[in-house]
């Protein structure tokens, strides 16, 4: 489980990548959670709001690494544009209504996320992808 999870915008994955060792705070806007799986969690909720199934994204290698070792250190992933574009777009009610499916399914396996801190993260992380499309950027993730 991630200690450090920060969504942030960059314009390309090279600039994400120059983020890897130090993380994006201070290059970036940012958004900064912790103790979740941010790459499972974008695949449920790419699952959630864009109605893929998870198994497909799974097979398209969804998210896609930019940077670093997924097995030890930092990563660097992009959020895929189909997720981002969800989520620029999203009505608060479908953001909500995803927050709560979410904190469900995390419960499912075992893994406690309150409802409202779900929505946070969600409304969060929407308003940063509509954010990042409005400069013609890419919302990625950098985890420790």
């Amino acid at each position: 489980m991630s200690i450090i999870v920060e969504f942030f915008a960059a314009p390309d994955d090279a600039s994400a990548a120059l983020v890897l060792q130090t993380g994006p705070r201070r290059a970036f806007e940012s958004l900064s959670f912790g103790n979740f799986d941010p790459e499972e969690a974008v695949v449920e909720w790419e699952c959630l709001f864009a109605d893929v199934s998870f198994e497909q994204l799974v097979e398209a290698d969804e998210p896609r690494l930019v940077a670093g070792q997924d097995d030890d250190g930092c990563v660097v992933f992009a959020v895929s544009p189909r997720l981002s574009a969800a989520l620029a777009e999203a009505e608060r009610s479908e953001v909500k209504d995803a927050a709560v499916a979410w904190s469900f399914q995390r419960a499912e396996d075992g893994e406690a996320i309150d409802p409202e801190i779900a929505e946070v993260i969600l409304s969060d992380l929407a308003a940063l992808a509509g954010s990042a499309r409005r400069q013609d950027q890419n919302v990625y993730c950098w985890f420790a």
